[in-house]
């Protein structure tokens, strides 16, 4: 059972712009299943890594991880973190609906319309086991206890000698698992065993294992993918949220695409939004073959526009990793904010769907300078419903206009979605559309004139 794709987990012997519109629906990870998160913390070689163990009930007792790491942990750098964490950072990154409600074309602009459409926020070992395990080429360069978790870090030097070790100590790992330790051996990398000590879980009074938090320094800025692939069947979704003092991190050994976004879909998605989504992740996933990052989310976390959850607090982003924070966050200069804001955290939300033979490396970062924006937003858009007052040329032309715009949408989602383009029509009461004879477009147009 694959419960989080960073890791290998094992069974023991005894899972820049602004946007304005008002927020409607998120597409948070709850849409994926088994979606494994992790969140990042970077700023030059220090680095503050959470994963997610989404793990309660009987799984508790046979939850085990394998996570290779680059250097030896110790115990003070071992963190049990608050599970509501990573919650808060797929909340506030989710790809998000939107509305808008056309306003009457008749009427002449008004500033009140304008700030009416501004963005509403929502708050929302003996020596004799030693002289065995250096027989087998292991080392235990740390054994320690944090939390509700038993931890052991290992050296070793061949793949072979590192599963025995395993499965001696009451690890069983899959078949077709050694072999992925070699490349870890290779670049002289560690690995971070932990299993959970069910006393110590017990005393927590939580009904789900907390998240593991990992600081260390390293030059190496991966994120070891291809163990949690081991007794994987299907494609497995990782939703990684990386946290820079400077701008947007992105992918190296692989590319880096946005997911499609800013497309205008009919009104009746706003009670299907999750299937629109899921969908839309999957054509795009398909179209781009099946190989890329896609990025969700790139904001400085200071605001949003819309909102689909209020900004971490300073107190939140610590708890996430962020250890450049100063005592009071800066606001940006020139610009009011509110004391909570801080404007030197940089959030991306990177979104991979991944198999063995589209991902055989693992993840490989890069922080950039650039602060650019980005959401993966779409947008519903009312049409004014009083019709007696369209009776200007310009409520007449808005009139006439509706129905190619409807059909615009409908032929959106479906290149969005793959979803048949009849069905989408009929849920929209729309008819295929029929084109207008030019006269007509003549004289319409007279007559607009006419009574211009």
């Amino acid at each position: 059972m694959v419960l989080s794709v960073l890791v290998l987990l094992t069974e023991l012997s005894t899972p820049a712009w602004a946007f304005c519109g008002f927020y409607v629906s998120k597409a948070d990870t709850t849409l994926f299943n088994k979606a494994s998160q992790v969140a990042i913390a970077r700023d030059g070689q220090r680095t503050v890594i959470t994963m997610a163990n989404d793990v309660s009930g009987d799984a508790v007792k046979d939850f085990a991880i394998v996570v290779p790491v680059p250097t030896v942990v110790q115990q003070d750098q071992v963190h049990v973190g608050d599970p509501k964490i990573l919650s808060r950072l797929d909340a506030f990154s989710a790809p998000r609906l939107v509305e808008y409600f056309d306003s009457n074309p008749c009427a002449p602009p008004m500033m009140e319309d304008r700030l009416m459409q501004r963005p509403m926020p929502t708050a929302a070992a003996p020596a004799a086991r030693a002289r065995s395990d250096n027989a087998l080429g292991v080392t235990v360069e740390a054994q320690f206890n944090v939390g509700e978790y038993d931890i052991v870090v290992l050296g070793a030097k061949e793949s072979s000698g590192l599963e025995t070790w395993l499965a001696r100590n009451g690890y069983k790992i899959p078949r077709g698992g050694a072999p992925l330790f070699r490349p870890y051996i290779r670049q002289n990398m560690k690995f971070f065993v932990a299993k959970v000590n069910l006393k110590e879980f017990n005393k927590t009074g939580y009904e789900m294992l907390r998240p593991i938090q990992i600081a260390y320094e390293s030059s190496k800025y991966m994120l070891p993918i291809r163990l949690g692939m081991i007794n994987a069947k299907a494609a497995q979704d990782l939703v990684v949220y990386i946290l820079s003092p400077k701008g947007q991190a992105e992918v190296t050994n692989y590319r880096t695409v946005n997911v499609p976004s800013d497309a205008n879909v009919p009104l009746f998605v706003k009670e299907e939004f999750k299937d629109f989504y899921k969908a839309a992740f999957q054509k795009a996933y398909v179209q781009e073959g099946r190989n890329v990052v896609f990025r969700e989310y790139a904001w400085n976390m200071g605001n949003c526009d819309p909102c689909s959850a209020d900004p971490l607090t300073p107190e939140e982003l610590r708890q996430a990793g962020v250890f450049w924070l100063d005592d009071q966050s800066q606001s940006r200069p020139g610009r009011f904010a509110p004391p909570w804001m801080s404007s030197n955290v940089f959030i991306t939300r990177l979104h991979v769907r991944y198999t063995r033979d589209k991902f055989p490396e693992d993840l490989v970062f890069h922080e950039t300078a650039n602060a650019q924006n980005f959401q993966g937003r779409y947008v519903l858009t009312h049409p004014y419903k009083g019709e007696s007052e369209l009776n200007c040329p310009a409520g007449r032309q808005y009139r006439r206009s509706l129905p190619a715009r409807f059909e615009k949408e409908a032929q959106t989602l479906a290149n969005l979605t793959g979803w048949n383009i009849a069905e989408i029509r009929k849920k929209m009461n729309l008819q295929q559309p029929i084109p207008q004879q030019w006269w007509k477009k003549l004289w319409n147009s007279l007559f607009d004139r006419r009574f211009a």
